[in-house]
Parts: structure tokens; sequence; C-alpha cells
């Protein structure tokens, strides 16, 4: 059975909606949709069977938009299980990229804890594994490497969050051949513009943004306010879409994984990457109004 990125690759044009929105892994050329799916706090939901099925639905409605990443860590309490859950109810489809994490301060745990995070989501190999906010990143960075050389893992990452450890994060990006990073981006948290994302632009990196909504405040924050004229032009009417196109027009932006509860807003998401982006130019209007308000 295919998986990931090879899946993805191999769908018809009809199932993959427009060819813009995917994006490439500069190091494999691996390709995936520009908006995942994340799944902290939305999918900690234990063995609520009523909110099982509300994730499952929202994984069901994230494949039928083209699927892509999915996202998680052991940090995220029962989300790789509620993964797993929605994958084997769905007879896990192929178009999923299955993206997760090693969290750990004991680096000698670093195996068991991919073996239970796989049988977590029911899968033999992951697309992408990554050293989570860099915690003991020198031991598992080379348990991923070796797992990579084995055939046994599609890729390896590191991430940081909050706009933490930027300057480790950009010495190990300049000294290890990773192939993902993963970091804050938003409207309102750009301080990986000024270096990160041209060295992960010059390394040849793929940058998957997250907190791409500050988990909902800035929505939240935007509500009523007025969209600025650039909106119309991109065929937007309200934020969230708005605040998703900003990020992936951003260059050096490969994916964003917006978390999400409801159908509606997965729907929503997937159609951001759809259809024109901001220039440069509307990037700098758009910032500047976002500022004034």
């Amino acid at each position: 059975m295919m998986t990931g990125a090879a899946a993805i690759c191999a769908l018809p044009r009809a199932a993959r909606a427009q060819d813009v929105t995917l994006r490439r892994i500069p190091s494999t050329g691996a390709q995936v949709p520009a908006v995942g799916l994340g799944s902290w706090i939305t999918f900690n939901v234990g063995n609520d069977p009523v909110l099982l099925q509300d994730c499952t639905d929202v994984i069901a409605a994230f494949v039928e938009e083209g699927g892509g990443m999915i996202d998680s860590s052991p940090m995220y309490g029962s989300s790789q299980d509620t993964i797993g859950f929605g994958l084997r109810r769905l007879g896990h489809p192929e178009t999923v990229f299955s993206t997760d994490k090693v969290w750990t301060n004991a680096p000698e745990d670093g195996p068991d804890q991919v073996a239970e995070t796989r049988s977590a989501w029911g899968i033999e190999r992951f697309d992408l594994l990554q050293v989570h906010n860099l915690v003991a990143w020198d031991a598992h960075l080379e348990t991923l490497f070796a797992m990579k050389a084995e055939g046994r893992l599609g890729h390896v990452g590191l991430t940081t969050s909050h706009g933490r450890r930027h300057r480790l994060l950009e010495r190990l990006m300049r000294d290890y051949p990773v192939d993902v990073v993963q970091l804050t981006y938003n409207i309102a948290d750009r301080e990986a513009e000024n270096r990160l994302l041209p060295l992960a632009r010059e390394k040849g990196i793929a940058v998957i943004a997250n907190r791409p909504f500050r988990r909902g405040a800035l929505p939240q924050a935007l509500e009523g306010r007025p969209l600025p004229g650039e909106a119309r032009e991109l065929g937007v009417s309200a934020w969230p879409q708005l605040l998703l196109k900003f990020i992936l027009s951003h260059p050096d932006i490969t994916v964003a994984i917006p978390a999400t509860t409801q159908v509606a807003h997965v729907r929503e998401n997937k159609a951001a990457a759809r259809g024109p982006l901001p220039d440069a130019a509307m990037r700098r209007r758009i910032l500047a109004h976002f500022a004034s308000l």
C-alpha cells in the first residue's frame, strides 16, 4: 500500500483540486498539500465516543479536500490515539502524510516512544518525524537519521513554537541535513522572516508554520473588524482564510497546520490554498491594515 507523498503524487488531477495547492519538500521532491491539519488540544478527547467521532469527521473532510500532513506529538495527550481511531475508521487513507514527533528528555527512550507512536497511529512507517521543541535533539536526530537511512522513515525534522530557541534552531539547520523545520509563523509572529526562512531557502529545507491562528486568538481578535480591500481581490470574505493566505504567500513557507474541531473550518482552511495568493505588494498592504486595527 502506498503511503504519504508517494500516494499524493499518484493521485489523478481531479482528486487533487488545483496543482497550485501542492508544495514540494526540496530534499526529496515529495509533494504535500499546502494546508495540513494540526492536532494540539483539538484531538485530545480521551475515550469520549462522540468527540472521537467528531474528530473522525474532521479527518474525513480533510481527506476529501485532498488530505496531506496531519501533525501530532506524544505531548498532545490522547491526540495520537484519536488520529489512529479516525484513520482506522476511514480505512487508512493513502493521502495522509503522517507527521509526528519525538518528545522525551531520555534519549534511550526515543526508539520506544517512536514505536508507541506508530502503534497509536496504526501505521508501519512515518512520512516525517521531528524532534519536538529540540528536546534532547542530538540523540534524537541520530535516531531519526538512522531510521531514514534504513528506509524506515521518510523525512527528519526539528520543531520550535512560540518563537522560542530560534538561535539553536538556526545552528542546527546549518549543521545537520534536516528535511523539514516547524516553527511559529503568522501575521503577528514574523520573527522567522529575519533569519530562519532565508536560511531554509538557502539549505533547501521545507518549513511548516504552526500556530497560524495563535490557537484561535487572532480570528477572535479580528472578528467584526473590516477586512482589507485586498480580500476581495483574493476571493475571501473572512479573516481566517486571509490569515492563511498571508502565511502561504510567503515563498519560504511549505505547509501551514491549523487545528480545528469543525468540518466547516477544515473545508475553509483547505480553500485558502486555492485561487490567488497575495503578492509582495499586497502582503505589505495587508500588514499595514492589520497594524492599524
